[in-house]
């Protein structure tokens, strides 16, 4: 249990990083544009990473690279798409609302692919009281998005 108490702390800062994200993202959004928004996250994530990226560049092994599945080079494609959806979502939902769909997708999406063992995840159980507290976040988002 100690263990899995530090990573649910990283895990719990970077979803509370995730909700701040998606405000910014919203805010340059409507400011200059949902495309725009999408290149300017990106091209500030990587003069971010830049430095610590050269620092690794001698131990960079091209043998590694070959070894990658295709399908493990499509996270970036799909952090664009992320960005966009966030940066479309905020402003029109509230940062509760979009998060709150956010996080019930990603964690139906996450629980199958634990469950099916995709991405080269170690297989999991999935119990009825998984199901239920998916269907409970669902249901929470479903309420969070009526209004008065």
């Amino acid at each position: 249990m100690r263990k899995q108490l530090f990573f649910i702390l990283p895990a719990g800062l970077a979803g509370a990083l995730m909700a701040i994200q998606g405000g910014l993202n919203g805010l340059l959004g409507k400011t200059i544009g949902l495309t725009e928004t999408t290149f300017a996250v990106h091209l500030t994530g990587l003069v971010t990473i830049l430095p610590f990226f050269l620092t690794k560049l001698n131990s960079l092994s091209l043998a590694k690279l070959s070894k990658v599945p295709w399908y493990a080079w499509l996270g970036g494609s799909l952090g664009v798409l992320i960005i966009y959806g966030v940066a479309l979502s905020f402003p029109r939902l509230g940062a509760g609302k979009a998060t709150t769909a956010i996080v019930a997708a990603q964690l139906f999406t996450a629980f199958l692919l634990d469950r099916f063992g995709w991405l080269d995840l170690s297989p999991r159980p999935f119990r009825t009281m998984h199901l239920v507290g998916i269907a409970l976040i669902a249901v929470g988002a479903y309420l969070l998005s009526q209004q008065k």
